[in-house]
């Protein structure tokens, strides 16, 4: 049975040409970039050919492009570096309720140490309430750390209004765009950002390398110590396939940016189309124009969502849940909860983020089959029956 996969926003399989200008340097170019002889001089000029295509994709100097092992460390560099270090100016710190894991916890364990956290709420659409963010603003803020693009729901965050907010106070602001970047063009000083961090994985890159963007002058403490590596920020050897292969895939995924998120959006707004059309009683999560093009999060009212997955599973077919129930925990989503969903209807959501290796045909199957199991898991469902029975 073929293996249709559809949740990129998870992870993204590695680009043969990524692989390709990954592997001369698991072998042939084994050096360690921090010496002196030949063979570590030429790993050392491949990093940094690296760093500055990351810094073209941002449009930053190589020099404020810092490696990280991924997004999570590089949200946690960001945040605590620049509370610990100016700490003596300030202690409140502004995040939104729909961030990540890598922020929410980062800032929850903040609070924990004496620092002062407020979480804005969103609309009904996912996006930032504006407004709620100014009002929050006290003299003792220090950073403002908002998501670029949500990663269950695909909403994309007013950047450049949030950022001109931040400046405006004289406020560090500070983006989770793991799931933005290769996805959508970002100049982080068009857009005021004085941090962002990404993860190679998220756009056809290989798992465990990411970066953080840090403005030349911000001051921010390391939290791996050792060598003398990433300018005295991130103590290790560095990864160097990785690091190439993260260059590699961020230069590919600008390159052909547009012409990459018609096709997948086109394919999202076919799958929609379809879903809208052939079953009832849904609720699209999230806007339908600011989101990420490959995106897509549906409530499916009466059933649960890790019964929906586990039956998409034995069609063939990856996709994810709203719902946290397959990791453990009987809540719904977050971020879902935040957008003012019910349980209820939170917990049957489904997110399918299409890529570009994915085809039409693929999607006819999802959809073919999506019909068949949301009809058999209602028929199953004392809500679904209850519904029924009301006449509605």
């Amino acid at each position: 049975m073929k293996t249709i996969y559809l949740d990129n926003n998870a992870t993204t399989q590695t680009d043969e040409e990524v692989l390709k200008a990954m592997l001369p340097y698991f072998v042939e170019n084994y050096g360690n970039p921090s010496s002196i002889y030949k063979i570590g001089r030429e790993n050392r000029k491949a990093v940094e050919e690296a760093r500055k295509k990351v810094a073209t994709a941002l449009n930053c100097e190589p020099d404020e492009i810092y490696f990280t092992s991924g997004g999570s460390e590089a949200d946690n560099t960001a945040i605590r570096g620049i509370a610990y270090q100016y700490q003596k100016k300030g202690n409140h710190i502004i995040t939104s309720k729909i961030e990540h894991p890598a922020v929410l916890e980062t800032c929850k364990q903040l609070e924990k140490e004496g620092f002062e956290v407020t979480y804005v709420g969103v609309k009904e659409n996912g996006i930032l309430d504006l407004e709620e963010l100014k009002s929050d603003i006290k003299p003792t803020t220090i950073l403002i750390s908002v998501m670029f693009a949500n990663n269950e729901i695909g909403t994309i965050q007013p950047m450049q209004e949030i950022g001109k907010i931040a400046q405006k106070h004289h406020i560090f602001f500070h983006t989770d765009a793991v799931q933005a970047v290769g996805s959508v063009s970002i100049d982080v000083k068009a857009l005021h950002i004085d941090a962002l961090s990404l993860s190679a994985h998220k756009f056809y890159g290989p798992k465990g390398i990411g970066a953080l963007y840090m403005k030349k002058g911000i001051q921010f403490g390391k939290l791996i110590n050792g060598g003398h590596q990433e300018k005295n920020k991130r103590a290790g050897t560095e990864n160097v396939p990785g690091i190439v292969g993260l260059g590699k895939a961020i230069e590919l995924a600008y390159e052909n940016l547009e012409e990459h998120n018609k096709t997948i959006q086109a394919l999202r707004d076919y799958y929609v189309a379809q879903v809208e059309e052939k079953i009832p009683y849904i609720h699209i999560n999230g806007d339908r124009k600011k989101r990420l093009p490959g995106n897509s999060n549906i409530s499916f009212r009466f059933i649960e969502g890790e019964g929906l997955l586990l039956n998409l599973d034995l069609k063939g077919i990856c996709a994810s849940s709203g719902s946290a129930c397959t990791s453990g925990s009987l809540d719904p989503s977050h971020v879902l909860l935040a957008i003012g969903l019910p349980h209820e209807i939170a917990h049957g959501s489904l997110r399918i983020s299409i890529g570009k290796y994915n085809t039409k045909e693929e999607i006819d199957y999802v959809v073919e089959n999506l019909v068949e199991i949301v009809g058999r898991l209602r028929e199953m469902s004392p809500l679904w029956e209850e519904f029924c029975e009301e006449g509605k």
